[in-house]
């Protein structure tokens, strides 16, 4: 049935009105008192003598403290958070998808025909324009592939607002928008520190690698994304524990990537594939031995890639095999 996201919140004039009312009332104990509400228990009192009068009272305000009207004003607030993840930030009424009423049981098949038509043109009026249905589809990507790569809800805001800001800079005119949806997850991964690949992202996306990494470098340079090269001590615990190796492995891949990274190896270099074959190398240090071909379906890189790494991490280690 239809639930309103929206709930009232009860008019300041009115509440004024009562608590006025309530401060004329006297005590019938003492007969000189003013009763006074008490704010922290919501408890009609006596000034003077201390007699509670009433102590059931609902206190009908809001959970904040506003110590003026401005500030009463800014924090005055109704129904549920906004979020970016959807195209209308979440503010329109949804209609339930089970044929029940308020009471759970089974609707008639009169009903049910009803609110299926309902439901049609509620989705139908959700979105006024064309504009407005490719942001609706955009977001709902974003989700997907979001949801795919387990990524937080924080991320996943944070990639909707740059896909927002790419909108009304106009930047999606001539590109897919699968494409630069994917592009704004990257980024968002990036900018918050998440570890997950280009390849990762590409392999839940509907567009090519190539293209996605065309669209981020444009749309980062035009957005004017602040990112950081990426660590690849951020990839070490989750190949890891896809790996099942100890956390002696990871601490051994952390310490080749460390002296590896000061002595200037790591400048040009993939981090996913740096992150590998430090774990690889660990793995072989710490006996509890992976093939590069384990290691590189994990990580998503060539064995080609992994040895390369590795030979050059070790020859800076002074390791010798």
């Amino acid at each position: 049935m239809a639930s309103p996201t929206r709930q009232r919140e009860r008019d300041p004039e009115t509440t004024e009105q009562t608590e006025e009312s309530e401060r004329e009332r006297v005590c019938d104990e003492c007969d000189g008192g003013t009763l006074v509400k008490s704010e922290d228990q919501g408890e009609l009192v006596c000034d003077q003598c201390g007699l509670i009068v009433e102590g059931t009272n609902i206190d009908h305000g809001p959970e904040w403290r506003a110590f003026n009207h401005s500030e009463r004003q800014n924090k005055s607030r109704v129904g549920a958070p906004t979020t970016q993840t959807m195209h209308d930030k979440g503010l329109t009424t949804s209609i339930d998808w089970k044929n029940q009423d308020a009471y759970g049981r089974s609707i008639s098949s009169d009903k049910r025909n009803q609110m299926r038509r309902l439901r049609k043109w509620q989705e139908r009026i959700r979105t006024k324009d064309a504009g407005e249905r490719n942001l609706q589809f955009a977001l709902s990507e974003t989700d997907r592939m979001a949801s795919s790569l387990a990524i937080p809800r924080s991320v996943r805001e944070v990639a909707c607002v740059i896909y927002r800001r790419a909108l009304d800079e106009d930047l999606i005119r001539g590109r897919s928008i699968e494409g630069v949806a994917t592009s704004t997850l990257y980024a968002a991964c990036r900018m918050e520190g998440i570890p997950r690949s280009l390849e990762e992202v590409a392999a839940v996306s509907r567009v090519e690698r190539k293209e996605i990494g065309r669209t981020y470098r444009y749309v980062a340079q035009e957005l004017n994304l602040e990112m950081e090269p990426v660590n690849p001590k951020k990839y070490v615990p989750r190949f890891c524990s896809e790996l099942e190796l100890s956390e002696e492995v990871q601490v051994k891949a952390n310490e080749i990537i460390d002296v590896t990274t000061e002595k200037g190896l790591l400048s040009g270099k993939s981090p996913t594939g740096y992150a590998a074959a430090a774990i690889y190398a660990a793995s072989l240090l710490c006996n509890e031995k992976k093939t590069q071909r384990e290691v590189s379906d994990v990580a998503q890189v060539t064995e080609v890639t992994i040895r390369n790494r590795y030979q050059e991490q070790i020859e800076a280690m002074g390791i010798h095999e």
